[in-house]
């Protein structure tokens, strides 16, 4: 079947957060071209469509897997697993793009301005859904993955950036295979209020599963991540018409009224002594249950 038709961003955009592009005659004899994801590529061709613009998914990545020597030293595993999630997501016609964490400041409360922090907030309130690929470091996230999930908000004035977003979690270990940081991530993701799929990858001993290319091999842990981002591709297709639904709360309702009758409270008062002011009378304030009531006395 051919590819799902993915929206063009331009070069500029393109040689920026689509790094992971293989050139095409390359990328047509590719593992991934060969695939077989019928269910998906039918369900993303009907929302498409039926006129819904494609679904848009931003790739964070985190620290590198040492395993030695000034040459492999180089080598990010998992920038190379978010990568191919990223060919994966983009073969089914996904808007997928990737943040460079390099540069990105140390969290702290003075550089909300800097450019990479708001370049990284940007791509989260685009977003529909989130891949987050991340090293095992001393049992959890590396320090490089949390310093980007501390930098996103949960709220900016009345946008949520990650609220109800989709989320799909990557481990990447040194050794043998533990689920310690994709543990770690679902708490993440809960915390930042997303919707984290059930289905997950954990790909153990990553110095030996990739090509010098950093092309991942055909193994179990391979289809795995195949597995996970069909899911998350119809997850997001399903999530997406209710963002705002899930985000309507009975807790912030009834705050968003008290603030509401508050203030309409307050310019009654406020309308009431001006209005006691011109006619030269006092003005007392009765309080009763919960209000306060203006009388000219």
């Amino acid at each position: 079947m051919t590819p799902v038709p993915v929206v063009e961003i331009g070069d500029e955009l393109s040689r920026k957060y689509r790094p992971y592009l293989l050139p095409k005659e390359e990328a047509e004899k590719d593992w991934i071209s060969e695939l077989e994801l019928d269910t998906v590529e039918r369900i993303s061709r009907e929302h498409l469509q039926g006129g819904e613009d494609p679904l848009k998914v931003l790739v964070l990545y985190g620290g590198r897997v040492w395993i030695g020597g000034a040459d492999q030293a180089k080598r990010s595993y998992s920038r190379f697993m978010a990568y191919e999630a990223c060919r994966i997501l983009h073969r089914l016609g996904v808007d997928v793009r990737v943040f460079d964490p390099q540069g990105l400041p140390m969290k702290d409360d003075v550089s909300m301005d800097h450019e990479k922090v708001q370049e990284l907030r940007r791509l989260s309130a685009w977003s529909d859904g989130h891949v987050w690929c991340s090293p095992e470091q001393h049992g959890t996230v590396t320090a490089v993955f949390k310093n980007q999930i501390d930098w996103i908000p949960l709220a900016t004035g009345s946008i949520r950036p990650t609220q109800s977003r989709t989320l799909s979690i990557i481990q990447v270990n040194g050794g043998s295979q533990s689920f310690n940081t994709v543990n770690w991530l679902r708490i993440l993701g809960r915390w930042m209020r997303m919707f984290t799929i059930p289905n997950q990858s954990s790909l153990p001993k990553a110095y030996t599963q990739f090509s010098d290319e950093g092309r991942l091999s055909a193994s179990g842990n391979r289809d795995r991540l195949v597995d996970c981002m069909e899911e998350l591709v119809k997850y997001t297709w399903v999530m997406r018409p209710h963002f705002e639904s899930w985000g309507d709360r009975f807790s912030e309702r009834k705050e968003k009224r008290e603030k509401d009758e508050k203030k309409a409270r307050e310019q009654r008062e406020k309308e009431e002594r001006e209005r006691a002011e011109k006619l030269g009378v006092e003005v007392e304030v009765v309080k009763g249950e919960g209000t306060e009531i203006v009388v000219a006395a």
